[in-house]
């Protein structure tokens, strides 16, 4: 059993797009997605700084835009699909729920409504490295910060005010051995993006959604959703609510996931799941190097 997974904001790099044109008709593609939502998402991808890319309303859309890209090159047929909070976008098209272009036109929203919500407080995330999950979210808790990710294989990101965040660095919880503050523009999936969620339930109302054609996963509970209305519906009140994908990760689990491929910008989702999934074989898509590999494992995965 395959499943195909998107990684969410902070996995983009500078010049990250870049190889990705070269495949055919994808320079066509980023053209089209980027007159559609009137973001040059061929500049971002190829010659922005970091600086740049950091900020959600760019971010977003460069990253649903390279999912979708690496995946189409790929040409898989998974059995499940995930995303890993705006990779959940991404995903709902690898499901058949939306279209390339509504999905990008809705991501372009969402990160600019994030944007917004964001510069209202200064806020920020956090990673904890090490100690005890249980432990770890009580301490967030008594310190007025929220686990806006919790990633599994021990990984938790915290969300929450500068000060909240500057307070958890120097007040560690028990067993945690650091605490690595995020280059990210805002507290993300917490209440402090509640003003975003109407600005994407507004958007949302506009989609003419399918029902998923394959599973799909969502970040809210770990559970598999069964119809578009739904997707879509998790989609607009997630961007306020942790992310749960360790729960995601204990469904791949249960449904006998054997191999897992992560779309481009791909790394984090594949390392966290060698370190929770034993035994599942695990690829990124980072360039268009790895695509023959990809195509292997699915091939020997399809033969299985």
């Amino acid at each position: 059993m395959l499943v195909l997974v998107a990684p969410g904001q902070g996995a983009q790099t500078p010049g990250f797009l870049t190889p990705w044109l070269d495949l055919p008709g994808a320079a066509d593609r980023i053209a089209a997605w980027s007159d559609a939502i009137g973001l040059d998402l061929a500049h971002y991808g190829t010659k922005a700084d970091a600086d740049e890319i950091r900020d959600t309303s760019v971010a977003q859309p460069l990253l649903v835009a390279a999912g979708l890209l690496s995946t189409a090159a790929l040409d898989a047929s998974p059995n499940v699909v995930a995303g890993h909070s705006v990779g959940e976008i991404t995903a709902a098209v690898l499901a058949g729920v939306i279209g390339d272009e509504a999905a990008l036109r809705l991501v372009r929203t969402r990160g600019l409504a994030m944007a917004e919500a964001a510069a209202v407080t200064e806020t920020g995330m956090a990673a904890l490295l090490g100690g005890d999950p249980d432990v770890s979210v009580a301490h967030l808790e008594k310190l007025g910060l929220t686990p806006a990710n919790v990633n599994g294989a021990g990984q938790i990101v915290a969300a929450g005010t500068a000060a909240q965040i500057a307070a958890l660095v120097e007040d560690k919880p028990e067993g945690v051995r650091r605490v690595v503050p995020l280059k990210v523009a805002g507290a993300f999936h917490t209440s402090h993006m509640a003003p975003a969620v109407d600005r994407l339930r507004e958007a949302a109302a506009e989609l003419k959604p399918a029902d998923p054609a394959v599973t799909y996963v969502s970040n809210a509970d770990g559970k598999a959703v069964a119809t578009g209305d739904e997707v879509i519906s998790r989609l607009v009140g997630q961007v306020a609510s942790p992310v749960r994908w360790d729960l995601c990760m204990e469904t791949f689990k249960e449904l006998g996931v054997t191999a897992l491929i992560e779309a481009c910008p791909g790394g984090t989702l594949t390392g966290l799941a060698k370190r929770a999934l034993p035994g599942v074989r695990t690829l990124a898509l980072k360039t268009p190097d790895d695509l023959d590999a990809a195509r292997a494992l699915i091939s020997e995965h399809a033969g299985a």
